[in-house]
């Protein structure tokens, strides 16, 4: 399988490009050394470029007719749709975490919302790097939703600031911590009058997200065109 990585120059990518060795055809990134396109004889793409560059490479590998891996996050609505579109015509498999542990947790962030009811008040945190453009993460927005599921219910707020008066029930809040060289942690509380349960991921090393991305693209191989997500690719035969 001849695989190309797209933003092979960031954290993601590196460890991309080393856990596939010698599978990895195409290092595709700005930076000089890295090849500036995927290659026409490519079987598969895993993108985790800038949110921007989506829309060219997603495009390019359905021209290709070959399996796209999306881990880039903070699309706007147009990128979505590019993603959208190209999903008529190749799989694509979109996740905001490709870890084993957090797709399992969202499983539990569900249920738990679901038993524990809106009498226990939901808070999403995560913490990452420095460097890491985006906020909140792609992984808080999907635990948020999975709780929100669960519940039937609930509205996001971002933050929160100033005079904002009681926290009024039902609500879903998320927040982004930055800072030193946090690979990913993310924490749901659900916290009620006596009581308050905590479920955690913390991400130790980037291997774990590559990994998930690499089994995503093999799985992806001979699927019918659609958009898939990384609970498609643990759980489907």
């Amino acid at each position: 399988m001849k695989l190309a990585i797209v933003g092979a120059a960031g954290r993601m990518g590196r460890m991309l490009v080393k856990l596939g060795g010698g599978e990895v055809a195409y290092r595709v990134d700005l930076p000089e050394g890295y090849d500036k396109g995927i290659g026409g004889d490519a079987d598969g793409v895993i993108d985790f470029s800038h949110h921007t560059a989506v829309p060219g490479h997603v495009s390019t590998a359905a021209a290709l007719g070959i399996p796209y891996v999306l881990g880039t996050t903070g699309l706007t609505p147009e990128e979505q749709a590019r993603v959208d579109a190209a999903a008529q015509v190749i799989p694509i498999v979109q996740s905001g975490n490709y870890s084993l542990g957090v797709n399992l947790l969202l499983g539990l962030v569900e249920q738990a919302a679901k038993v524990l009811g809106p009498e226990y008040d939901i808070e999403v945190v995560e913490m990452h790097h420095r460097h890491k453009k985006d906020a909140p993460s792609g992984t808080a927005l999907m635990l948020a939703k999975a709780a929100q599921a669960g519940r039937g219910a609930g509205d996001f707020v971002f933050g929160r600031q100033g005079d904002i008066g009681e926290r009024p029930q039902g609500e879903i809040a998320i927040h982004a911590l930055r800072g030193g060289s946090v690979v990913g942690d993310h924490t749901v509380m659900f916290a009620g009058e006596v009581e308050r349960v905590e479920l955690t991921h913390k991400a130790q090393s980037r291997e774990a997200f590559a990994a998930g991305a690499l089994k995503a693209v093999k799985w992806a191989q001979g699927r019918r065109p659609g958009l898939y997500s990384m609970k498609d690719v643990l759980f489907s035969a």
